[in-house]
């Protein structure tokens, strides 16, 4: 009986994080709090218990947490589940009758009213004298004294009912429960990536442009290369980034090679784009001569190692029309009418130096090939790409690619840089890309970002990992155009602190921020011709943002609370342009008590001061009994300012954008 049945003996619905019903897993680091939750719910009053159980990829169980009621009539309930280790896990709901807390609500009620007195402390009794069987010596030696004092009726009703719920008697129901009709729910993948696929600091730098130099003699450039880009690796390792990510490094065509400012008259000097891939030194498994060798390459890999940072490298899937491909494999291409072969286009923009490959024209020897290509690379000590453009190839072939390429390694990252629409975006996510670009770049406004904040953190979490890029060369704002060094802070601030990935293209740091007129790119932009820049110089006359980002990325790795992503709190205030939002985390320490809390506020006016009042809710906060002050407020530090202030649910902020235009807090802990 019940082989057809769709339900339970107790009914499981809405499971999450679910993705297409289980077709795809959901996404988790080693560390990080999964929120799971499911609608659970029975006939009659009996009281409920539910369960998320978290099973190791051989299908062992490895965590067990008690998910908590949501609120009064909903049937809904939601916990925490922590991975540890990595690789392909599962999750399933455990629904169950819970036998004590049955007993205990109805025993409370009647012996209140005076009903079946003897009966309630009677069947408590029974319950607590069955179930000693199955503890552990102690817990059966405190089982059978309280069903003994339940029957004691020398003693006065209050005490006979209070030894049932003694803190004894509580803490080890607690630690095991009296569970009877347990119903688990399907098991739902949940895939457990390492560390570097849902957390990190990204920066992004052309290695042609380090140690660069123009001879205004002959007026011509000397190319950088991978021995002078490494002497820039202390500095990025210095600032707290985790990742420095290079452009392509790939041989450049010259048929209709780029100009300064994507001009279509390069001239005899003019590098040209380093996403126009391919030239008569070879393609995308080759190296730019001018950078140097694949020993070369490999020697800048093993200094990034060495200073603890990793190397992502450029995965762009296109061709200059000098690429061997083009005329070793003309079918990849696609081919018009007139018979030239298609060259790239966004309109208004014309890329006449790339030509897009058409995955349908021999999808095998393409696919092949790419998947030579990324291993080739990870031969050579790369374990992150960053995907140029991934939506204009096919969402299949990248489920195949990441998959073969996980399969072998499964410690390789792929950052997806689609800047498209919400579903092709979030079916590359499921597809398998470990976290993408977003649209926090174009996120400026109070209403803008608490909105985009709630999506990420809550609705697409368990498939979309976000990667907030503040500027890219592609993308330079308005806000970054015409906001000041205030907006530079303001947009870093938020994005190291909303989300567990954060990225910067070099230069931010020295406050660029001319664009091209009439567009939103730098003028002289990095992709067209060398740009080499006096770090130190800035740094030392005060005109450098890095003191401030070492300090975001320095908050970053000392508050576990920012390295998730499902855990932040978005909370209101009265201003239109103060954005208030936190992230909690607790279970921390080696005893498991520790919590690590912080609240920021941001005024997103990069032009004015602001005043405001935050109002918080407490209950995201995570306060405990020791961290409340007398008269009911609790510490908070500041902790760029150093400065420390009681808070409570209501809070006057004033922030003034030229001077500091935001609080990071941390909540001060009694221990």
């Amino acid at each position: 009986m019940g082989e057809d049945l769709r339900f339970g003996r107790i009914p499981i619905t809405k499971v999450s994080p679910v993705v297409e019903g289980g077709l795809f897993p959901s996404k988790a680091i080693p560390g990080s709090d999964v929120v799971v939750g499911a609608t659970v719910f029975r006939e009659g009053h009996d009281q409920l218990g539910v369960s998320a159980v978290l099973l190791d990829p051989a299908g062992a169980e490895v965590q067990r947490t008690r998910l908590t009621p949501l609120g009064m009539g909903t049937d809904r309930y939601e916990g925490l589940l922590r991975p540890t280790g990595v690789g392909l896990h599962s999750f399933r709901i455990e629904g169950w009758s819970d036998l004590y807390e049955t007993w205990h609500h109805n025993a409370t009620v009647k012996i209140d009213a005076g009903v079946d007195v003897e009966l309630m402390l009677e069947e408590g009794a029974v319950l607590f004298s069955e179930e000693s069987s199955s503890r552990p010596d102690a817990e059966r030696r405190l089982f059978l004294a309280t069903a003994e004092r339940l029957r004691n009726r020398e003693l006065p009703i209050d005490e006979r009912l209070a030894a049932g719920h003694s803190a004894d008697i509580r803490a080890a129901i607690e630690r095991e429960p009296l569970r009877a009709l347990v119903t688990p729910s399907r098991a739902y993948p949940i895939l457990v990536e390492r560390e570097a696929a849902g957390r990190g600091s990204w920066y992004e730098f052309f290695p042609r442009s380090e140690g660069a130099r123009y001879d205004p003699s002959n007026a011509q450039w000397t190319s950088g290369n991978f021995i002078t880009a490494a002497e820039r690796l202390p500095a990025v390792a210095r600032m707290g980034f985790d990742v420095v990510y290079l452009p392509p490094i790939h041989p450049i065509g010259t048929t209709h090679r780029k100009g300064p400012n994507n001009t279509l008259n390069a001239g005899p000097g003019d590098p040209g784009s380093p996403w126009a891939i391919g030239a008569p030194e070879g393609g995308h498994d080759a190296i730019h001569p001018d950078l140097g060798s694949f020993d070369d390459f490999d020697a800048f890999v093993r200094r990034a190692n060495e200073l603890n940072l990793e190397v992502a490298l450029d995965l762009a899937l296109q061709a200059s029309p000098d690429h061997p491909w083009v005329t070793e494999h003309p079918e990849w291409f696609t081919t018009r009418v007139d018979g030239s072969i298609a060259y790239a286009e966004n309109p208004p923009k014309k890329y006449q130096d790339i030509y897009p490959i058409n995955f349908d024209n021999d999808p095998e020897g393409i696919y092949n090939e790419v998947l030579r290509i990324v291993l080739l690379w990870v031969s050579h000590g790369v374990r992150i790409f960053r995907v140029d453009n991934p939506h204009t190839k096919p969402v299949q072939f990248w489920e195949w690619l990441i998959a073969k390429v996980n399969s072998k390694h499964p410690d390789v990252v792929f950052l997806a840089e689609a800047f498209t629409r919400p579903s092709m975006m979030h079916a590359l996510g499921r597809a398998g890309f470990q976290q993408s670009y977003t649209y926090f770049t174009w996120r400026n406004t109070k209403t803008e970002l608490e909105e985009y904040f709630t999506e990420v953190s809550r609705e697409t979490a368990a498939f979309f990992r976000p990667n907030f890029f503040v500027n890219t060369p592609d993308i330079l704002t308005e806000y970054l155009q015409y906001g000041g060094p205030a907006a530079f802070k303001i947009r870093a601030v938020l994005a190291s602190m909303a989300s567990p990935l954060w990225g910067v293209y070099s230069g931010y740091e020295l406050y660029e921020h001319v664009a091209r007129p009439g567009a939103e790119e730098y003028i002289d932009n990095e992709k067209f011709e060398y740009r080499p820049r006096d770090y130190e110089a800035a740094e030392a006359q005060g005109r450098s943002l890095a003191p401030f980002l070492t300090r975001l990325n320095e908050i970053r790795r000392s508050h576990p609370a920012l390295g998730d992503l499902e855990n932040l709190t978005v909370h209101s205030s009265t201003d239109d342009a103060t954005v208030v939002f936190s992230k909690h985390k607790e279970g921390l320490g080696d005893d498991g008590q520790g919590k690590d809390t912080l609240i920021v506020v941001v005024n997103v006016d990069p032009h004015s001061a602001r005043e405001c009042t935050a109002s918080l809710d407490l209950s995201a906060l995570g306060l405990g009994e020791g961290d409340w002050n007398e008269d009911g407020t609790f510490w908070v530090d500041d902790l760029i300012t150093g400065q420390s202030w009681q808070w409570g649910a209501h809070n006057y902020v004033r922030l003034d954008a030229h001077v500091e235009p935001a609080h990071i807090l941390s909540v001060r802990r009694t221990r």
